[in-house]
């Protein structure tokens, strides 16, 4: 039985997390794997791979969301791409669909291969907002919960009380919720974002078309 109202119909969403070793990005896709799956009721896919070094190397963590069964697990073509780093928003763009959406921390990706994309300083919130910059991870889930129309906040916040030790999980609610305010205040309502990307992509191809 699902926890969730209101379930969005999906037929397969595909969303990539990077960044460095030491972002959190592998608990980051977990936290997110399990809230859309266990409180949404959601079928989802949850893959992660790490750079050499556990700390300073790259790190990735995909997930395949979907109403139904998945029949392929990995991901091809990204609907969401959330880049904490330079050397993943450089190697990760080229996956992202042409009506997909790119999410930067703007204090950490100073050049950006297209200028469609939502920019936040998520590194900067986490160390003078929150006091804490192992937040960092929980901050940028609270943005991604508001880009997602099929992603409820309450539901959302349950998933943190559920995996994270008790006594860091007011702290990482908080991240969690300063993410959330944020992402509303620089980015505008999830539909109309998802909405101008793929206009803004269906005019790109008809500029290349003509």
């Amino acid at each position: 039985m699902s926890t969730a109202d209101n379930h969005t119909e999906l037929n397969r969403f595909e969303l990539r997390l990077s960044g460095l070793g030491g972002q959190g990005i592998i608990t980051l896709g977990k936290l997110l794997g399990y809230g859309l799956a266990i409180h949404h009721d959601y079928y989802v896919t949850q893959t992660q791979s790490y750079g050499p070094e556990a700390r300073g190397g790259s790190s990735r963590a995909d997930l395949v969301i979907s109403s139904h069964p998945i029949s392929y697990p990995k991901t091809e073509n990204v609907d969401l791409l959330v880049a904490l780093s330079q050397e993943a928003c450089n190697e990760y763009y080229g996956v992202l669909k042409p009506n997909g959406v790119l999410v930067v921390d703007t204090l950490m990706v100073t050049q950006t291969p297209t200028n469609r994309f939502l920019g936040m300083e998520f590194t900067t919130l986490a160390k003078d907002k929150i006091g804490n910059t192992l937040t960092l991870n929980t901050l940028t889930l609270g943005a991604i919960t508001h880009l997602l129309p099929f992603a409820q906040p309450r539901l959302m916040r349950k998933a943190l009380e559920e995996n994270m030790p008790a006594k860091i999980v007011e702290l990482n609610k908080k991240a969690f919720n300063l993410g959330l305010r944020e992402a509303k205040k620089h980015f505008g309502e999830a539909p109309a974002i998802w909405e101008q990307a793929a206009e803004l992509a269906e005019e790109e191809n008809i500029e290349a078309l003509e």
